[in-house]
């Protein structure tokens, strides 16, 4: 099993990216790596000065760090991942009110922001959806757990995503595009 990762306990944090911007900002250093300002506007269509703001406010919540090594100049700011996952749960934040609406609003963006990118696959012209034949999925089912059982399925599922997502990128030739992948389980009922 993989080291446990640094989990977000501070709600400031936490608020910090509780904006679509902020977290299409982290999704862009993961995926493509460190970046400047200027880059991460074009690849978002977002201002420059709008950027740099979102990448203040990351930096200083602690979401991205400068990587001045990067930099050809004292003028460029490279900036990356302060870390590569972002961990944290809803019950740190429940004896909390101000944490706990910040807790839930991050939530909810999150559920927005994952369905928009498998909602987007699903408009897409049929002559794009037919480049992957095999890959895309879905899945579902209906399991009978105690709340111990959903946490040890949970810290599975999340270390096959993790081992696939942190995996050497073979040198074998093959064009390899980003994938987005996500999965749910929640209490509920049919």
């Amino acid at each position: 099993m993989s080291e446990p990762k640094p989990s977000i306990v501070d709600s400031r944090v936490l608020a910090a990216m509780a904006h679509p911007v902020r977290r299409r900002l982290l999704d862009l250093l993961k995926v493509d790596g460190p970046a400047t300002a200027s880059t991460l506007a074009q690849k978002t269509g977002e201002a420059v000065g709008n950027v740099s703001h979102h990448v203040r406010a990351l930096a200083a919540a602690g979401l991205i760090e400068e990587a001045p090594e990067l930099a050809k100049d004292r003028r460029e700011r490279w900036w990356r991942r302060a870390t590569p996952s972002l961990c944290w749960s809803s019950a740190d934040f429940a004896e909390d009110a101000a944490g706990d609406a910040v807790a839930r609003a991050v939530e909810s963006l999150n559920l927005e922001r994952q369905t928009g990118h498998v909602r987007r696959w699903a408009d897409q012209p049929q002559s794009e959806q037919e480049r992957w034949p095999l890959g895309p999925f879905s899945t579902e089912g209906w399991l009978r757990v105690t709340d111990a059982e959903l946490a040890e399925f949970g810290r599975e599922v999340m270390a096959l995503v993790e081992k696939w997502a942190e995996r050497e990128i073979p040198d074998d030739g093959q064009e390899r595009e980003t994938v987005f992948t996500f999965a749910r389980a929640v209490p509920a009922r049919p």
